[in-house]
């Protein structure tokens, strides 16, 4: 198993106090939960894999808090780590997924007829919209642990999945390190193509290891699926997965398993690409985003500017709601935003449309 850090292995060489990372300056959920005392209980435990605290919090240590949201600090390497850290997780969990118990058991609902609305958006303002879900293949460590050989097997049977795809889903897959200049154009031309990440998110967790080693995109002609084998193809040819003895990480508790606490449960999100040029510079616009249970991002998703007024709007929990919940709250909230930002244009305040938190 490859390793990642390098400040970790020999850390039980010095007490825990002379270990325990200065989180002074820190804004974010790892941050609110670990102490010296937790710290020393569980730094010296390992997952079966070999993921250790200080893997867990690293990405939390290097990046103290960021401009739009608060950050969940912490990650995990595999399925083991929720339950050899539960006692670091387990709060992270319930103050990121307001105030989901280890005691609660997650929900689902994938049924589309107890959907209401979602086809009426008014285009003046909702400039597109996506649905993406993330799963985790059981048996694989999780990206910030994985191994190069776990992450092109991993590739491998996804794409093998998705080759098995016909109709509307039948297309191809173009891998990063051999798809031609042409190819890469039209990709970046249609928006699909993504590039090393710079987030330091992402860096300090270790996500671009070994880029652009089997990494790639997945689309259909038509344009409308697209899939990276960073995370599983949800729902076509799970079928295939089982019969290959794979299956996706979940339990009943926290759903279905992914790498970031904040993306538990559904690792489902529904956003629009929303231009609110008055409401984006309100100085109530983040007050209602959280009481309607939504998150912003810029433009181009995490640490971007919202250019244009062009906000990335989706829902900001994963843990807790059905998928049909969070998709209707993504609706709903959308309209009143929209609606929101019309009373701006006109001049008027918008203190009588201030929503309740749900």
């Amino acid at each position: 198993m490859l390793k990642w850090f390098d400040n970790i292995h020999n850390s039980l060489r010095f007490l825990a106090q002379d270990e325990f990372p200065d989180l002074s300056s820190h804004n974010n959920h790892m941050a609110k939960v670990l102490t010296p005392e937790l710290y020393a209980e569980l730094r010296a435990k390992s997952t079966p894999s070999g993921f250790t605290l200080d893997d867990v919090i690293q990405t939390g240590v290097d990046n103290p808090g960021h401009p739009y949201i608060m950050t969940v600090g912490c990650v995990a390497g595999d399925e083991e780590s929720y339950e050899v850290f539960k006692d670091l997780f387990d709060p992270i969990i319930e103050d990121r997924h307001g105030g989901y118990k280890p005691s609660d058991e997650h929900k689902t609902d994938l049924n589309p007829d107890n959907l209401q609305g979602g086809d009426d958006l008014d285009p003046n303002y909702v400039l597109s919209s996506w649905v993406c879900m993330g799963r985790s293949i059981r048996g694989f460590c999780l990206r910030p642990h994985c191994s190069r050989g776990e992450r092109r097997a991993i590739e491998k049977l996804t794409v093998e999945a998705l080759s098995s795809l016909d109709g509307d889903l039948a297309g191809r897959y173009y891998a990063l390190k051999s798809m031609t200049e042409a190819e890469q154009q039209q990709l970046i031309d249609d928006h699909f193509l993504f590039d090393k990440p710079v987030s330091p998110l992402l860096l300090a967790s270790g996500m671009a290891r070994d880029w652009p080693d089997a990494r790639g995109i997945w689309h259909n002609d038509n344009k409308t699926f697209l899939c990276s084998p960073a995370s599983a193809p949800a729902s076509p040819r799970l079928k295939l997965f089982k019969s290959k003895n794979y299956e996706f990480m979940w339990n009943p508790h926290l759903g279905y398993i992914l790498t970031c606490p904040s993306n538990l449960g559904t690792g489902l999100w529904a956003g629009v690409h929303i231009k609110l040029p008055h409401l984006g510079k309100h100085e109530k616009f983040s007050k209602v985003l959280k009481r309607l249970r939504l998150q912003k991002r810029g433009t181009g998703g995490v640490d971007t500017a919202a250019v244009g007024g062009v906000f990335d709007v989706s829902n900001a929990d994963c843990l807790g709601f059905s998928e049909v919940e969070l998709v209707q709250m993504v609706v709903d909230g959308v309209k009143l935003l929209i609606e929101m930002e019309q009373q701006l244009e006109q001049g008027q305040a918008i203190d009588d449309l201030m929503p309740a938190q749900k």
